[in-house]
């Protein structure tokens, strides 16, 4: 007895998902997923491709962007087998929003299609060896999608006409997910943050730095990574699924918003899980604000 509760807790991986029980999976059960860069490429062409120096995002204009996809956010570039690719149609990690319409368009967006983020992993061992993943956070799953809306809500609600900045981590997520001996070098990329200046007189708590918040998100992350062309097969419609566009239930640019009134956003967004009938708003070129840019194993076994 006393052996078995000293065995190390099970990390989440395909090896003990079999393709049947992964296709039988509702897309809300999946909260987080890691899976090799390279893989998601080959397995969703229609969303991501590579173009000389350039990695492709579905942009708002393209048929792709119209079926789903996923919001990346990022800097500009992803490091991929030590080269260096420029990143089209993402959002910026970090951004600032001056008024209450960029605000929900902000919101509206981040939580329209599931989030990407980029990241490199190295062993300890041999630093020479890196590998790139793609990092998804399912905005559909109630536990991920309440952890964001509640941190915006919370914070306008103590900052009440007062600017602030608002950041979401998911850093202690990934490290956990990943054996001893592997380091994520840039653990930075598994954040974004937005920072919401109020035409205020007197900001003082802005000022110094007092009303500055982080949320770290929590979930469990899913290992889609995988050599079995049946599995990958699966992961594929999966992915899929994942990120079909969803439906607005009501225009949110027609509601009225006060930063004394939380129930208006909630009701917005609670239950909001269902696909998006109208493919034709892509919510990327809807955007005032200035944040988008055009321009196989187990866990043991990732690098």
């Amino acid at each position: 007895m006393a052996g078995a509760a000293c065995e190390p807790v099970a990390r989440p991986s395909l090896t003990s998902i079999s393709s049947g029980e992964l296709r039988s999976l509702w897309t809300c059960d999946c909260e987080l997923a890691l899976l090799p860069l390279a893989q998601l490429l080959r397995l969703q062409p229609g969303a991501f491709q590579l173009r000389g120096d350039q990695l492709v995002v579905a942009g708002p204009g393209e048929p792709a962007a119209a079926r789903g996809g996923f919001n990346v956010f990022g800097d500009g570039l992803v490091r991929l087998d030590g080269q260096l690719y420029r990143l089209s149609s993402y959002i910026k990690r970090y951004v600032e929003l001056t008024n209450y319409c960029d605000y929900k368009d902000y919101r509206e967006t981040i939580l329209s299609k599931p989030m990407l983020f980029f990241i490199n992993v190295q062993t300890k061992k041999d630093t020479s060896k890196e590998r790139t993943y793609a990092f998804l956070v399912n905005t559909r799953h109630p536990k991920i999608r309440r952890q964001i809306e509640r941190g915006m809500d919370m914070v306008i609600s103590s900052v009440i006409g007062e600017s602030y900045r608002l950041q979401f981590d998911f850093q202690e997520a990934v490290k956990n997910f990943f054996p001893p001996g592997n380091e994520v070098v840039n653990g930075e990329n598994l954040s974004f943050a937005y920072e919401f200046k109020a035409d205020a007189l007197f900001d003082f708590f802005y000022w110094f730095g007092l009303s500055n918040s982080v949320v770290k998100v929590n979930g469990k992350v899913l290992n889609l990574s995988s050599t079995s062309p049946e599995k990958k097969e699966t992961i594929k419609l999966f992915l899929e699924k994942m990120s079909e566009p969803l439906i607005r239930r009501s225009s949110f640019s027609d509601r009225k918003f006060s930063v004394t009134s939380r129930g208006s956003i909630d009701d917005v967004f609670n239950c909001n899980l269902s696909p998006r009938s109208s493919l034709t708003e892509p919510l990327l070129a809807e955007l005032p604000f200035p944040s988008v840019l055009e321009s196989e194993e187990t866990p043991n076994q990732f690098i």
